[in-house]
């Protein structure tokens, strides 16, 4: 471990106003943070107190994430590893790296992600300095974290301590209130049974939620409105959280009716300096699940934003946190934010920050570990400004029309819609790529940076529309409704915004022309006109008269292959570089047999008129066949 020098961060209260040149594109420093930074100079040195140079680094992820953070490595320098399960052989992300290794091999698709023991190994055995998790898998497990610093590789995030207690969302609460950041009401720990969840209703009243006290994504989340459902909701939230996480302990909560879900994007040094990137609104969610971000949070109150992004940073000090990070907050009708939970990780949103912002989030977290400061790579407070606001589209293979059923199977066209101000996250969004169901449907994130609000929605939904892809299911559909709800363009939506509107799912059949028009034209190539005849005559039987050959009895003409036979390999070239002719290969076998053109054409008459070929063609270099080349 290693020993950091910290510095305290005190956030005061100050009540005067801001003077001119602290007003940033339209948005205050926060008063708070001013009396931050006025109070404590951060730590402006250029020689770093840690100074943890990274030359390779490896991502324990996947797919879209695994490529960002490669792409951020070779900005950087760095040469980047992946490591692959075998179902992801020929994987983008595994293309993408200077270096790639298998591991798991043997394990189950999503198993081979999440051993560790391998994962440092591996690390070990090809001198990597660092590892990024990236999001989802591992990237929240404080034991992977620890492994990782025991090993004595560099740990791209929080260290281990504030892993497990941001992890755990009792202690993630009880860090917020002794930081004075407001949080909604709930219990003081884990509850196991029905009947302390009944308890804490009866005490603060319904509604509720019940959330996996070790674990997030929605996974073992449920909302109970009458005691009646209590029973059931905690069966079915208790076993899935048991089966996610490894463990059904349910952290119980007063829910807050039509919330918005607002996050603040933080970056800490490993000194003390903690600084906020503004928020975004994620409350486009399904089953909890978000599916459209956007950066700012639109029709905010520059009050509450304030307030909000204050909270974030002063609870992040007071855990001592460093590295990338999000704070997740809801605000109420009245403008009231309740503290939810903290992701000690990269988020799949943190695109929209850093199209507003111009900050490259992974380049400062790789930046931040090798021990530089928010100073030393120009990402103090005073330097961080809004332009504009961006959407985020997670476009994902699921059919939305039959209850976003996940889909898998090959991408047969593949064709993006780009243009200025669109952005493309992706990995294996390509035509030809296969589509395993044995992972997160998620596609390509399509990202729209613009002026405002408005126009960035236009770009999006243009860009959505350009997008052709066929040969599996996306929700690209469901994103266009979402993307023309006068009440998302509006820009003031809460969590309830899908549930509200049902006209979100109808969805218009797609024309698919020119994929029916080729298969159509195959079909007629390959089988023939399946109109009827003008006339009700049969076609006539032709049968093709095999030419004559001198039989069995008598032997075919010698040729090369006789040569290859008797005198070897070296014989064979011999006899080929002495010929003083033109050498020809016969192809009509393997055309026949094989060619979009005659797939009809039988192995049975084939053989027919082997014979004769026999007989006719020894002079020839070679016959090729399906399976290889006769001589």
């Amino acid at each position: 471990m290693l020993r950091l020098r910290s510095r305290v961060v005190e956030l005061g209260m100050a009540s005067t106003a801001l003077p001119q040149k602290n007003r940033l594109q339209g948005y205050r420093i926060p008063h708070q943070l001013l009396a931050c930074m006025q109070s404590t100079a951060p730590h402006t040195s250029t020689t770093s107190v840690v100074d943890r140079p990274i030359k390779k680094l490896l991502v324990a992820n996947r797919g879209e994430i695994a490529v960002r953070v490669f792409r951020a490595c070779n900005e950087l320098g760095i040469r980047a590893v992946a490591i692959y399960s075998e179902q992801d052989s020929y994987k983008m992300h595994r293309q993408k790296a200077d270096e790639a290794y298998m591991i798991g091999k043997g394990l189950a698709p999503v198993a081979a992600y999440l051993n560790i023991p391998e994962i440092i190994q591996t690390a070990l055995d090809n001198n990597i300095d660092a590892i990024h998790p990236g999001y989802g898998f591992l990237s929240e497990r404080s034991d992977f974290a620890q492994a990782a610093v025991d090993a004595g590789l560099n740990f791209i995030g929080p260290t281990p301590e504030t892993v497990q207690k941001m992890g755990d969302k009792v202690e993630a609460r009880r860090m917020a209130i002794e930081s004075g950041v407001r949080v909604v009401p709930g219990t003081p720990g884990p509850v196991t049974t029905v009947e302390e969840v009944r308890a804490f209703s009866e005490e603060v009243g319904m509604p509720i939620i019940l959330k996996a006290a070790f674990g997030g994504g929605g996974r073992g989340m449920r909302i109970v409105k009458d005691l009646k459902e209590l029973d059931g909701a905690f069966r079915s939230a208790t076993s899935e959280a048991l089966a996610a996480f490894g463990n059904g302990a349910m952290f119980v909560e007063k829910f807050v009716e039509r919330p918005r879900h607002i996050e603040v994007q933080i970056l800490g040094d490993m000194y003390g300096n903690i600084v906020h990137l503004y928020e975004r609104d994620c409350s486009v969610q399904r089953r909890h699940q978000k599916v459209v971000e956007i950066a700012p949070a639109p029709n905010i109150d520059p009050k509450v934003r304030e307030a909000l992004c204050a909270d974030a940073v002063r609870l992040c000090a007071h855990a001592g946190y460093h590295n990338a990070g999000t704070v997740e907050f809801l605000l109420d009708k009245k403008g009231n934010h309740y503290f939810i939970e903290v992701n000690a990780r990269l988020q799949v949103e943190h695109t929209v920050t850093e199209e507003c912002t111009g900050v490259d989030l992974v380049v400062s977290q790789i930046r931040i570990a090798e021990g530089k400061s928010l100073a030393d790579i120009g990402v103090t407070q005073d330097q961080i400004s809004l332009h504009g606001c961006a959407i985020q589209c997670r476009m994902t293979t699921e059919d939305p029309a039959r209850n976003f059923q996940p889909d898998a199977g090959r991408i047969e066209v593949f064709r993006t819609g780009e243009g200025m101000g669109i952005r493309l996250d992706g990995s294996d969004a390509f035509a030809g790529a296969y589509i395993s169901p044995d992972y997160d449907s998620l596609l390509v994130k399509v990202i729209a940076h613009a002026r405002n609000h408005h126009t960035a929605a236009a770009k999006m939904n243009r860009a959505l529309r350009e997008f052709r892809i066929r040969g599996i299911k996306t929700n690209t559909p469901f994103l266009l409704n979402v993307l023309e709800n006068k009440r998302f363009l509006d820009g003031t939506i809460d969590t309830y915004f899908i549930d509200e509107h049902p006209e979100l799912f109808k969805f218009r059949p797609t024309l698919n022309r020119a994929q029916r028009l080729l298969q159509y034209l195959g079909n007629v190539i390959v089988n023939g006109p399946q109109t009827p005849l003008a006339t009700g005559l049969s076609p006539s039987l032709i049968t093709p008269k095999v030419p004559d050959t001198p039989g069995p009895r008598v032997a075919a003409p010698s040729g090369l292959k006789d040569i290859l036979d008797i005198t070897g390999p070296e014989g064979f070239a011999k006899a080929v570089r002495q010929h003083k002719g033109l050498m020809l290969m016969d192809t009509t076998f393997r055309d026949a047999h094989q060619s979009l053109l005659a797939t009809r054409v039988r192995t049975y008459d084939l053989k027919q008129i082997s014979p004769y070929v026999v007989h006719n063609f020894n002079n020839l270099y070679s016959i090729e066949n399906w399976g290889g080349t006769l001589s």
